[in-house]
């Protein structure tokens, strides 16, 4: 049965065929036959024809579509290309398979095609033919290019690329060998100056050079690209590193280092008068080259270059800014347009403007702004001078002794100008236009002793007294001179008096001599001579009023002038001076009063009457004999000397009513013995002497003992 469905329709075995109703025949193409197709080529088949003949099909030819199945998917898998017609053709008389394929060809339609695909098939062809002619060209371009310096390869701006490497030295020696004796510009920081090569020891290593610029590349990216762009290799130098490094450093120190320069105001005089023009310094960085090496590496590669050598500094930037100066500039300005009349009460002075400009001082401020300041002392110093009369010293309360005892001379206030107070408007009054005038303050000056203060003291008697004789000579002016440094000299309660406060230096201008050291007229001649009587005087008045002793030297040998164990020097053998000070334990201040009269001097001490006072003096102990110094030549005078020894003074202080002991104090003095001097002539003898009995035991250099009163009195005649 299957065979006889595999006939075609017109076939007359065929179940269903009806050679009558063959469309062919009919000329109904299509529709119950098949027929060859001129768009495809394909087959028009039954519907049911391949299914019959597919071994996956049902062997009882049961209609899928009646018993609501589906056809198999291997039915269709063998005969992609065979198209199906419709079921109502199935009757219909068409040639069958065998006559269709056996018979004779007809033509075929190829399937149309859209305009997407016509499109994409010639741009697959226009790409393809693209990609081999840039191959082409790319291989040509590779095969007549080796050798050459690179493309697009430039040295110091000279374009060498493409060139062989004989042609491009060639080239660079003719546009770069001219600028190797030129000078360089080097840029560092805010400085731009000039190199000499020659002095650098800089060279070119043409070959070097060109060698650096290297081979071809292979890279069809490359070469593409270098086509458009440039690549600058720099060149390479040869170079005395250590002149290079010499010629570097003085540049550096010379022209490219410098200080960072804040912003200001400067000042150009424009007249004889003191007038002045205020103009802008702008700030600029402080910059210091410190890489040396690196700046030789750098100007090692680009020295050649167009635009010269760019060198790093380090850098410190100005605290003030550029329009700070300008706002100062113009407050300035009105500052100095004109002077300024300082006007006191009995004077006048001006400041120009050259003066008030070299008082003003501009300093950086916060957030980059620039302040002004008055440096008044600079001011004061011409103003001073000017208005130095205008002003009183105040005068301090004195005693005066004129009469039988001291009266108080009143004290005075002075005034002194208050310079703070006086230009504390100044640049006020100075940015006038008119009325530029400045009144002069004044500070009242209080007296350091008013005459309360000294009336409150209790200046009203004596208290201590002591009077020394034997002045003579150059000593007696130094002695006067002191006396009257220290009269007048008020030593409140519970203060220390300095003999050498009171009494300052002792130069000539004060009245002091050359003289010689001890009052007794030995001891070398120096400038004050003589002047430790006053102070032993004075030493013995304070210990007559019952002061306390702060401080004293002792003579070095006996003088009896002085009572034992109760002198003090101010001059040392070497001309240096020795204080003296005395403490005031009264309850009222005391006042000094000193003179000279003949060869005597006198210490007088006022204040009011606390203590009465007594001494002791023990006997002399560990006396010691003066030793003999025998001398020649015609300036030996002889002496007796002294003896040497040790003497305790005591004093007893009590309350002036009653018999209360307010203070007790013993002091000890050793003095040294007086060499006895012989003068010697000729080659020995006895000093001239005829007798040759040793001398006259009556003469002052004749031999005493300890304890014999003729040599007590030659003791007590020194001085």
């Amino acid at each position: 049965m299957r065979e006889e469905y595999d006939r075609p329709w017109e076939h007359p075995a065929h179940p269903g065929g009806d050679a009558a109703r063959a469309p062919r025949d009919r000329g109904e193409p299509g529709y119950g036959g098949y027929e060859v197709y001129e768009d495809d080529g394909s087959l028009n088949l039954p519907d049911n024809w391949l299914l019959s003949h597919d071994p996956a099909w049902p062997s009882d030819h049961t209609d899928p579509e009646a018993t609501g199945t589906d056809l198999p998917a291997a039915a269709f898998s063998a005969y992609p290309s065979v198209r199906y017609r419709d079921e109502a053709a199935a009757g219909s008389g068409e040639v069958g398979l065998a006559a269709d394929l056996l018979g004779p060809a007809e033509h075929r339609k190829r399937p149309a095609r859209t305009k997407l695909q016509r499109g994409i098939g010639k741009a697959f062809m226009i790409f393809g033919g693209t990609v081999v002619v840039l191959l082409f060209v790319y291989l040509v371009d590779l095969v007549t290019s080796l050798g050459d310096v690179p493309r697009g390869v430039t040295v110091a701006g000279v374009e060498v690329g493409g060139l062989s490497r004989a042609e491009a030295e060639e080239k660079l020696r003719t546009e770069l060998g001219p600028q190797l004796t030129d000078p360089l510009p080097v840029h560092a920081g805010d400085v731009t100056t000039r190199l000499d090569p020659a002095d650098a020891g800089l060279g070119l290593d043409w070959a070097g050079t060109v060698e650096r610029a290297g081979n071809q590349p292979i890279d069809p990216l490359s070469r593409l690209t270098s086509l458009f762009t440039t690549h600058e290799i720099g060149v390479v130098s040869s170079a005395d590193d250590d002149k290079l490094r010499e010629a570097i450093t003085g540049l550096a120190r010379n022209e490219i280092d410098h200080e960072v320069r804040e912003g200001d105001v400067g000042f150009r005089t424009v007249s004889d008068d003191g007038a002045v023009e205020p103009f802008p310094i702008m700030p600029r960085q402080g910059q210091r080259l410190t890489d040396v090496d690196s700046a030789m590496k750098q100007v090692k590669a680009d020295w050649l270059a167009d635009k010269g050598v760019t060198l790093d500094v380090d850098v410190t930037p100005a605290k003030t800014t550029d329009e700070a100066v300008r706002q100062a500039l113009a407050q300035t300005k009105p500052l100095v347009s004109a002077p300024v009349t300082v006007r006191a009460e009995d004077a006048t002075a001006t400041l120009t403007p050259k003066h008030i400009s070299a008082a003003m001082k501009h300093s950086p401020a916060e957030g980059g702004a620039l302040q002004l300041t008055l440096d008044r002392a600079e001011l004061q110093d011409l103003l001073a001078p000017r208005l130095s009369d205008t002003e009183r010293s105040a005068s301090n309360a004195e005693l005066v002794f004129a009469g039988s005892r001291p009266s108080v001379e009143p004290s005075e206030e002075g005034r002194r100008i208050d310079w703070q107070e006086t230009f504390a408007p100044f640049v006020t009054v100075a940015g006038k236009q008119d009325g530029r005038t400045l009144d002069v303050v004044y500070q009242t000056q209080a007296p350091d002793v008013s005459t309360q203060d000294l009336r409150q003291l209790g200046v009203k008697e004596v208290v201590g007294e002591f009077t020394t004789g034997g002045l003579s000579g150059a000593a007696a002016e130094n002695v006067s001179a002191m006396a009257e440094a220290v009269t007048g000299s008020v030593v409140r309660p519970g203060e220390t008096f300095s003999l050498e406060e009171a009494t300052g230096p002792r130069t000539s201008s004060k009245g002091y001599v050359e003289a010689p050291l001890y009052a007794d007229g030995t001891g070398p001649r120096v400038i004050g001579g003589g002047a430790s009587q006053l102070t032993s005087t004075l030493y013995n008045a304070a210990y007559e009023a019952g002061l306390k002793d702060a401080g004293h030297t002792a003579h070095p040998t006996y003088v009896d002038r002085y009572p034992a164990g109760r002198d003090a020097v101010s001059q040392l053998p070497d001309g240096s001076t020795v204080d003296m000070s005395l403490t005031n334990n009264l309850d009222s201040g005391v006042a000094v009063q000193a003179w000279t009269s003949g060869d005597s001097v006198t210490v007088r001490l006022w204040g009011t009457k606390q203590y009465r006072v007594s001494g002791s003096t023990s006997d002399r102990t560990d006396v010691k004999s003066p030793p003999v110094q025998r001398e020649r030549g015609p300036g030996c005078e002889e002496s007796a000397g002294a003896e040497g020894f040790t003497v305790t003074d005591t004093r007893v202080v009590k309350a002036l009513r009653g018999d209360r002991v307010v203070d007790r104090q013993s002091t000890t003095v050793t003095y040294r013995p007086v060499p006895r001097v012989i003068c010697e002539h000729g080659d020995g003898g006895n000093g001239g002497d005829d007798d040759g009995g040793g001398g006259d035991p009556r003469r002052p250099g004749w031999p005493f003992l300890p304890g014999d009163g003729r040599g007590q009195q030659v003791d007590r005649s020194r001085g």
